[in-house]
């Protein structure tokens, strides 16, 4: 057996008491006080936003924009009443400019609505092919034609109720054949410029373009309708663009709620 070394054992009277562990103290970071914490730090308030103006007065906005655009006009080009009609359908989701561009030639090839009614739609296709859904626009324009010949000899009628039942037109192609080609102040004619400026300028809260135009309705007096959307068109087109607004040379800055944006 192996023989354990280890000398006598201390008496418990002579042995050295355990000395408990103690902690060290927290390094304090620079600056802070001793029971300070970071979560206690005050940061500053942001800076409440200015109050939004009101909406802006709507016989100012007219007058105004009246002095501005004095020529303000349809700028769809048209002789008769249907081709005015015809336009309006193919300005859909595309500009007026190619749709100028476009139409003299499908005049030219169809120039009387009895002879669109009879055209191949594959022939109409090619023609107003630049301006975009041009399947559906073709389909709609002859469907219209046909349905004139059928149902009103071949004239376009001069009532929203019979307009809105023919093929490719709704309520706002026929508030622009109404206004510009009879002079009938049916309704407002809300387009994406009519909408936007109509929003910016707090005429309306609604995005729905018949409610746009039935609030547009009850701020204007009727005989302005159709000049109204033309000169917030102009307006639109020319300085209220849609991504970059020129507010810094507008008429009706002083007056506009949305004033600003473009820097914002």
């Amino acid at each position: 057996m192996a023989n354990n070394r280890q000398g006598p054992r201390q008496p418990l009277s002579q042995r050295r008491p355990k000395v408990a562990a103690t902690k060290k103290p927290a390094r304090q970071r620079p600056g802070l006080k001793p029971k300070e914490k970071v979560g206690a730090i005050e940061r500053p308030k942001r800076a409440a936003k200015p109050k939004r103006r009101p909406p802006a007065d709507a016989a100012v906005a007219y007058e105004r924009l009246t002095a501005l655009y004095p020529d303000a006009h349809c700028e769809l080009d048209f002789k008769t009443p249907f081709q005015l009609l015809v336009a309006t359908i193919l300005s859909a989701q595309c500009t007026d400019k190619r749709v100028n561009m476009v139409t003299p030639v499908l005049f030219a090839r169809y120039p009387t609505v009895e002879s669109l009614a009879r055209a191949k739609q594959e022939d109409v296709e090619e023609i107003i092919k630049s301006t975009g859904f041009f399947r559906n626009k073709a389909k709609s324009i002859i469907g219209m034609a046909g349905a004139l010949v059928d149902r009103h000899a071949g004239d376009v009628p001069s009532t929203l109720e019979a307009l809105v039942t023919l093929p490719g037109v709704g309520r706002k192609t026929a508030n622009v054949v109404l206004g510009n080609a009879f002079d009938v102040n049916e309704g407002v004619v809300v387009d994406t410029h009519v909408g936007r400026l109509a929003t910016r300028l707090g005429l309306t809260s609604e995005t729905d373009p018949v409610k746009v135009e039935q609030q547009l309705m009850t701020l204007f007096p009727k005989e302005r309708w159709t000049m109204l959307a033309h000169l917030l068109i102009f307006h639109g087109r020319r300085v209220c663009d849609a991504r970059k607004p020129r507010c810094a040379e507008c008429t009706l800055a002083d007056i506009c709620p949305s004033a600003g944006i473009a820097a914002s």
